[in-house]
C-alpha cells in the first residue's frame, strides 16, 4: 500500500506572472497528485497537495524550479490533513 500525505505550501520568488500555477496544476496531474494553487495578494504561490510520498517528493523538486520564467526563491512545505480531493485545479487569487 502506497503512504499519502499532505502539504500546505508557499512558494515565493518571481512566481505570478509566469505561467506558474498552470504549470504545477500540469506537473501535479502528471505524478497523480490532487489539490490546488492560487496566487496570493503578496505575490506569494500558495498550493495544497495531496498524493504518494514519492510523487509529493517529486512534485516538491518540481517547485523549486517552476516553469522557465519563474525564479523561485523559496518552498516552504507543512504537513496537513488530507481533504481528500480527486483533482487538480487552479483557483483564483486571495486577495
Amino acid at each position: 500500500m502506497t503512504k499519502s500525505a499532505a502539504y500546505r505550501g508557499l512558494i515565493s520568488g518571481r512566481v505570478q506572472g509566469v505561467y506558474y500555477r498552470e504549470s504545477t496544476r500540469q506537473e501535479a496531474q502528471r505524478l497523480g497528485v490532487t489539490g490546488w494553487v492560487r496566487n496570493l495578494a503578496d505575490g506569494r504561490v500558495e498550493c495544497h497537495l495531496e498524493g504518494s510520498v514519492e510523487a509529493l517528493a517529486r512534485l516538491e523538486l518540481w517547485l523549486w524550479q517552476g516553469p522557465a520564467a519563474a525564479e523561485v526563491t523559496g518552498v516552504e512545505l507543512e504537513e496537513v490533513a488530507c481533504a481528500g480531493l480527486t483533482e487538480f485545479q487552479v483557483r483564483r487569487t486571495d486577495a
